[in-house]
């Protein structure tokens, strides 16, 4: 009887742990989730910030976006940008009389400038998380404004499947049910946003 008595209590010890284990892990699953998430966003999303640093450089030089990564990350590594160097004011008029005024205009290199030093500036294409080779999707076009002013735009995307290739399926599938737009975006193709970014 006593040996009954106690089989039945290990059991009921044994299926207690389970469903504390289980509880445990049905709670803790999405707030590991939305940390891992938190996470890998934060990666992409300076990504994201650098790709636009690299666009708005780009079209201060050539007056547009590039829809291309290859022309982005040449233009990164091996252009440079025309700076004005100024020494003097023209308002001091005793400088301007003895020529002590200096305007020239110098140049210097992009990857210099915008990034730091050892940047990998071939990664910028891709998703950081995602499988190996997959790129943000970017674009370039010019769009009139509601003031027919015709503006340039550029948009960089990166989706949720992709950032969170390797976490709960179901989670991810619940994630982009709750959003416009399943993922992280830099820009907008179809109005000018200032190259704003979906998480701003």
């Amino acid at each position: 009887m006593k040996a009954a008595k106690y089989i039945a209590q290990v059991i009921l010890l044994g299926v207690i742990a389970a469903l504390v284990y289980f509880i445990y892990t049905g709670v803790m699953k999405p707030i590991d989730f939305d940390r891992e998430q938190e996470a890998r966003y934060e990666k992409v999303i300076q990504r994201l910030k650098d790709i636009r640093t690299a666009q708005v450089a780009y079209k201060s030089v050539y007056g547009n976006y590039t829809g291309s990564f290859d022309t982005l990350i040449n233009f990164v590594k091996t252009d440079s940008f025309p700076v004005l160097y100024a020494e003097g004011s023209l308002d001091d008029s005793l400088a301007v009389m003895q020529g002590k005024i200096v305007r020239d205009t110098i140049y210097i290199m992009v990857r210099d400038s915008i990034f730091d030093k050892g940047y990998p500036f071939d990664s910028l294409r891709y998703v950081p998380f995602a499988p190996t080779g997959t790129e943000f999707e970017m674009q370039a076009d010019k769009i009139m404004t509601a003031s027919k002013v015709e503006v340039p735009v550029f948009q960089a995307t990166a989706r949720n499947f992709d950032i969170l290739t390797g976490m709960d399926r179901q989670l991810i599938i619940n994630l982009n049910d709750l959003t416009d737009f399943p993922g992280l975006k830099v820009g907008d193709i179809s109005e000018a946003n200032n190259n704003a970014g979906n998480w701003e």
